[in-house]
């Protein structure tokens, strides 16, 4: 069973109090002549008043109309002015407030047309304080729908506050993928492919050039712990874990020189330019970039020697890697490590082109802005 809501009640409440002070009004008071409209009135008056959530301007009109033709026809003097003033309260309240405000004016024009004809039923302190208590209910409706607005508005900017909170989060969680996915590509990914070129080197030259060949794996073994402590810190972020800090020194222009010789490739540097001052994000970005761009080489030339080209000048570092070769087993460029170099050169304001040259063989050039970290 559905239980009454609290207007409801409140109605009930009201058209109780009502009729029973009209009782007693019928049982406590002499020289008066009911008649059948101190019955009708005052239970159309209240089931109108019933009506005053779902048809507020309906109620009103049923209560303003029974409260109209109560007091000049019939026989008693009830309390039943107590109904207009929650009706004309409801009628605000539910945003109807024109309609309050005429109907409310229209009461007290009728009352005061009433009191003009010679019997006066109430003396001009009881008509103003009438007309102050049907002001006080149009008011106090419209007041209580600006708050119940203002607290919904409220509501409303909380939720849609806390949708872009959320939102944020997981744009922020989207990037922080998309960063950890290009550091784990380009480390792993590098270093990974320097260990499959040594090991193809070990074995070719493990009968001709055994030197050769106990030089290649120990690069393979070099390279190989370098990438697992590279693992290691990379899963140590994402665990949250403490974990002792790497005691090698990270990658960086600074130390181009061991990049290229880890890259087991035969590459003609060209540096100009101070470049062991270059701020955090744009140095390891170069040095990323430079990482997967000799990797890119060594993968897909056909060559074993290219040209690295890095200058600082103008406030931006200038990377270009070329090559020479064939490029036989080139796919095209479409696969992750161009486009984590690209977004590694834009997110810092820069720019990279990569293609075929001209004259032949493969381009890689960067341009990343000195201020892009700032």
């Amino acid at each position: 069973m559905r239980r009454p809501s609290k207007s409801t009640i409140a109605s009930l409440v009201v058209i109780a109090a009502v009729l029973i002070a009209t009782l007693l009004t019928f049982m406590f008071r002499t020289g008066r002549n009911p008649n059948a409209l101190d019955l009708i009135l005052p239970v159309v008056a209240s089931c109108g008043l019933l009506l005053r959530q779902r048809h507020p301007i309906a109620a009103l009109v049923v209560v303003a109309a029974s409260v109209t033709a109560y007091y000049p026809w019939a026989g008693l003097d009830g309390p039943l002015i107590v109904l207009p003033f929650v009706a004309l309260y409801t009628a605000a309240d539910k945003g109807h407030l024109t309609a309050a405000i005429a109907t409310g004016a229209a009461l007290l024009l009728a009352m005061g047309f009433g009191e003009a004809g010679g019997v006066r039923h109430v003396d001009d302190s009881m008509f103003m304080m009438i007309a102050g208590w049907v002001v006080a209910a149009i008011a106090f409706g419209g007041v209580t729908r600006n708050r119940r607005a203002y607290l919904l508005e409220a509501q409303r900017r909380a939720h849609d506050a806390e949708h872009s909170k959320e939102e944020e989060a997981r744009r922020r969680e989207s990037e922080e993928r998309l960063r950890i996915a290009r550091e784990l590509h380009d480390v792993l990914g590098h270093n990974i492919s320097m260990i499959n070129v040594q090991a193809a080197a070990a074995l070719h030259g493990l009968k001709k050039r055994p030197e050769d060949a106990e030089a290649a794996l120990r690069t393979i073994k070099d390279t190989s712990k370098e990438t697992l402590r590279e693992l290691r810190t990379t899963l140590g972020v994402l665990r949250q874990v403490d974990e002792d800090a790497p005691t090698a020194p990270a990658a960086s222009l600074a130390r181009v020189t061991e990049l290229v010789a880890a890259s087991g490739l035969e590459v003609r540097t060209e540096l100009s330019g101070p470049l062991d001052a270059v701020p955090t994000e744009v140095d390891l970005a170069a040095t990323r970039i430079v990482m997967e761009s000799l990797k890119n080489v060594s993968r897909h030339s056909g060559t074993t020697q290219a040209t690295l080209t890095i200058t600082n000048t103008s406030g931006n570092i200038l990377i270009s890697v070329e090559d020479e070769g064939p490029g036989a087993t080139y796919d095209g460029g479409t696969g992750f490590g161009l486009q984590g170099m690209r977004e590694r050169a834009t997110a810092l304001g820069g720019t990279l082109e990569a293609g075929p040259r001209p004259e032949g063989g493969f381009r890689v050039t960067a341009r990343l802005p000195l201020n892009g970290a700032r």
